[in-house]
């Protein structure tokens, strides 16, 4: 017998009181029922699930009927915000002022009538307002701060020797400066840098030319966009797509309102929009999409989408990102497993043989330009985090970003190259599938030899450094679910790693702990999308207290705002605190179909057949229907009752349906009805922690043989490590070195009471120069005429895709060892942080390949900005060795047109 659906608002009333009571006239029968219909379905300390509402503190979200929803929300952005505000001065959109932890400070209390200024700061010189603050004062909303700079030391400098020495040693040339930001804490202040450009309001101007720079900002300001709406109610027809029925009128809202997004999602050219706020069609979302729900509920619409991200060469191509894009990201891989994912659900033949190849020539490219002979791991930024500063320390450039080695990304390569040999094997390719189900196993056991944690029971994040690298110990969500999902952890640790993966109240963090200074967007944040993929590995390890926390995290923020966001703050749940946020999003929408489909209905698309592992967790008991869902050839009506994860029965059209299994051959109209054991799987805990936010990473220096740095707030002690590996400890800030024997690379880690590690610092390079050998690149034929500045030697070359295609380098090394082989260079042709102009070369001996030379983008016409590329790791025996770089086809970037770069010098160091 179904439970009786009682009006909303006499629940909602009964709801608020916080009470299951009811008023002594109420007829009994009906008093039980209200009871029984305003019991809570689950709860955690932040929220409570009803049938048909969810309740978070004075914000209510409720069911009208299973199409329209009603909210109260609001959000708190503007309440309680520190009159504090911190902040540095960036150059060209940079954090180049100050040492990282040293900023500015001005206290912006009211003053009687006064505008709030600040006093005139030098660039480079810290100012500390030392006002005492009052208890309970608090930053008024809409407070305009009129910011002052004085830029007269940076510009004599440009006047006396043509550029400035910043506070990294670095030389900014007064051709260079193109632009005066403010950074800072405080909305619309941001800790972004490489995103100031895109806020026009932080610019700081100097109309008069007296060298002081200023502007005028408004903190917390009241905006519209910090409230949403107050009702959705369908009005697209979604008849065409499954239809989902159950006792819990809340999540079938949710279900409709996802439908509904998810048609609402389709261009006119038939390509899925991105978000409301994201216009065109980018890999990894779509792929992403894709795989969750897309490829059964709008396969025509996925393939037209995914076949738009092939580039003309028949690559898939890697969206514009850190440094431009290809190799620093590599994560376009994803796409194959979409594309797969299709092939499953359709059983297209001629839609697998048009992405064979495809997937084939991008996997080849992959395997010279990123895939690492030394630890079967892949180079490139993390998959779907790929905001440079959201995930990675400061130091880092486009350049080691590169050469890191991310649990996401590989997890992805090995799943794309599993497919690859699927599909080789499918098309008779026996040779081209062994040779990638091998390829898939070196990235698997990479994976489980580098990045495993057993004391922590989940994956590190990464893989970062230099010649030494060392892992960063954080959760990375998305990464840790595709792990269990695609089979790089085994079962016994696949259930350690949803069991122990940090998750907080609103969710499962995308990193955890956190990163200090930086605002909520990938760091401090919840994914929908990525608590979906956690989802459905808590349910493939049986996990039903982390696959119900999932269920409940992803109908939270869609049911209190109306739309499935982007993303929200982990730390207290809101979505209005992000950089960036979008409604409509196609990965939140297609994970909310996806936990439904893959995860309570357990359906396993297989090349041929679907396998049915369907798991209800108990809080969500009782009956529930599929209705009009398309599988291939067949349409099922799947009916499923009971809970847990066993199934007592099944049966197709009555019938006893062997392995619970349908087979790709089944054509016409059935009906599957499932029967649960109604045994709750052995409990297993989550992981719940507190918001934590790491220390600070050390600046560290070295002068007269010892390194030091300023004291890290919150720092219990340091961690030195030499050439990768623990040398020392110290709960003071410096280090004496013991006598130099050989090169050596050192790093500090700051670390809490809680235990917690910063980054590691910058690699110090100590005893360099007596080991190392410098190439000067532009001397002779070769040299350039263009009038960039700060290059070494007598001058620079250029190459590009029509100059100097293949250099020639001959080195002589003075004994056998472990070699260090980068270039120095400069990149105007972007900014750090997106564009596609990345620069590729191949490093070769004759005909051996050493390594993939990437030269990233250092600044938007920057050219005489310099820095280093990766550097290749080759032992070399002691003698000359004729060194090429070239030009080669698997080198082309995404833009195609564009791969250039400025070469002044290639340096060689012994390492070991």
């Amino acid at each position: 017998m179904k439970t009786p659906v009682f009006p909303a608002r006499l629940l909602l009333s009964l709801v608020a009181l916080g009470s299951c009571q009811v008023q002594k006239n109420t007829p009994p029968t009906v008093a039980t029922a209200v009871a029984a219909a305003v019991e809570p379905v689950w709860q955690s300390a932040a929220y409570t699930l009803y049938r048909d509402s969810l309740v978070q503190g004075k914000n209510v979200a409720r069911v009208v009927s299973r199409t329209e929803l009603t909210s109260n929300y609001q959000s708190p952005a503007n309440e309680f915000q520190s009159p504090q505000v911190n902040f540095k001065f960036s150059l060209n959109g940079k954090d180049n002022e100050m040492q990282p932890g040293q900023d500015h400070v001005f206290m912006a209390l009211p003053t009687a009538g006064q505008p709030l200024e600040t006093p005139v700061i030098t660039f480079g010189q810290q100012y500390v307002d030392k006002t005492p603050v009052p208890a309970n004062t608090f930053l008024a909303p809409n407070t305009p701060l009129h910011i002052r700079l004085d830029m007269r030391p940076v510009l004599a400098a440009f006047r006396k020797q043509g550029f400035y020495s910043l506070y990294t040693g670095q030389k900014l040339y007064k051709e260079d400066l193109k632009h005066v930001f403010v950074a800072g804490n405080t909305t619309p202040l941001s800790w972004d840098f490489d995103n100031l450009i895109n806020k026009p309001q932080l610019e700081l101007k100097d109309p008069d030319g007296n060298g002081i720079y200023e502007t005028t900002v408004v903190l917390n300001a009241h905006s519209d966009a910090k409230t949403t709406a107050a009702r959705w109610k369908q009005t697209l027809d979604t008849s065409a797509f499954p239809q989902y029925s159950s006792e819990y009128p809340l999540t079938d809202a949710l279900y409709n309102l996802a439908l509904e997004e998810a048609k609402r999602a389709v261009e006119p050219d038939g390509t899925f929009r991105t978000g409301q706020e994201w216009a065109g069609v980018w890999t990894r979302d779509i792929s992403y999409s894709i795989i969750l729900a897309q490829a059964l509920l709008q396969p025509e619409v996925a393939k037209t989408s995914l076949l738009r991200k092939v580039s003309p060469a028949g690559r898939i191509i890697q969206d514009t990102g850190t440094g431009g894009a290809y190799p620093c990201s590599t994560d376009r891989i994803i796409w194959a497993v979409a594309a797969w994912e299709i092939y499953k659900t359709t059983g297209d033949e001629a839609w697998l043989k048009q992405v064979f190849p495809i997937i084939r020539k991008s996997i080849e490219d992959d395997q010279q330009n990123a895939y690492d002979l030394a630890t079967g791991l892949v180079r490139g930024e993390s998959s779907f985090l790929d905001w440079r500063e959201q995930t990675y320390p400061k130091w880092m450039q486009p350049a080691d970003i590169y050469q890191s080695q991310n649990l996401g990304t590989n997890v992805a390569h090995f799943q794309g190259n599993q497919i690859l040999a699927q599909i080789a094997a499918h098309s008779g390719d026996e040779p081209l599938a062994a040779k990638h189900r091998q390829q898939a196993a070196r990235i698997r056991a990479g994976i489980n030899e580098h990045l495993w944690q057993a004391d922590k029971g989940y994956y590190g994040q990464y893989r970062y450094g230099r010649s030494f690298p060392v892992l960063s110990p954080r959760a990375e969500a998305l990464g840790e679910a595709l792990a269990v999902l695609f089979g790089v952890a085994d079962e016994a640790r696949s259930r350690t790693v949803v069991a122990s993966t940090p998750v907080m109240d609103y969710g499962v963090p995308c990193i955890y702990p956190q990163i200090p200074d930086i605002p909520p967007y990938h760091n401090n944040a919840v994914w929908p999308f990525v608590q979906s993929y956690w989802g459905l590995a808590a349910a493939q390890v049986g996990n039903e207290t982390a696959f119900m926390e999932s269920l409940a995290a992803v109908a939270r923020p869609a049911a209190l705002f109306l739309t499935n966001k982007e993303n929200f703050v982990a730390s207290n749940g809101d979505f209005a605190g992000t950089q960036v946020n979008s409604s409509v999003m196609l990965w939140s929408l297609s994970g909310s179909l996806g936990l439904v489909y893959k995860g309570l209905f357990g359906m396993d698309f297989q090349a041929d057949k679907l396998v049915f592992r369907p798991f209800v967790p108990q809080a969500l008991r009782g009956p529930r229907k599929l209705t009009g869902f398309t599988y291939r050839q067949a349409v099922l009506t799947i009916e499923m009752e009971g809970y847990g994860r066993t199934i007592r029965s099944i049966t197709l059209d009555g019938q006893p349906l062997p392995a619970a299994t349908i087979p790709a051959s089944l054509t016409g109209a059935h009906t599957v009805r499932i029967v649960l054991s109604s045994e709750a799987p052995a409990a297993v805990a989550s992981h719940k922690v507190a918001h934590h936010v790491s220390p600070m990473t050390p600046a560290v220096r070295h002068a007269a043989g010892r390194l030091t740095w300023a004291p890290v707030e919150g720092a219990k002690a340091y961690q030195v490590l030499r050439n990768g590996q623990f040398a020392a400890r110290t709960t003071t800030p410096e280090f004496m070195l013991p006598p130099a024997t050989a090169y050596a690379e050192y790093q500090v880690l700051a670390v809490d009471a809680l235990n917690y590690e910063s980054f590691a610092s910058e690699p110090l390079a100590v005893g360099a120069g007596a080991h190392q050998r410098l190439y000067d690149l532009g001397a002779g034929k070769l040299k350039s005429a263009k009038p960039y500045k700060g290059y070494t030697g007598q001058g620079f070359v250029e190459i590009s895709k029509t100059q100097n295609n293949t250099l020639s380098v001959p080195i002589t090394v003075p004994a056998a060892g472990l070699y260090a082989l980068d270039f120095r260079y400069s990149n105007g042709n972007g900014p750090i942080n997106t564009s596609n102009k990345c620069a590729v070369r191949t490093l070769r001996e004759g005909r051996q390949l050493l390594g993939t030379v990437v030269l990233p983008q250092r600044g938007v016409d920057e050219w005489s900005d310099w820095g280093f590329s990766n550097p290749v790791l080759v032992r070399l025996e002691k003698g000359t060795h004729p060194l090429t770089l070239a030009l080669e086809p698997a080198n082309e970037n995404m833009n195609g047109d564009v791969n250039q770069a400025m070469l002044d010098y290639l340096r060689v160091t012994k390492v070991n």
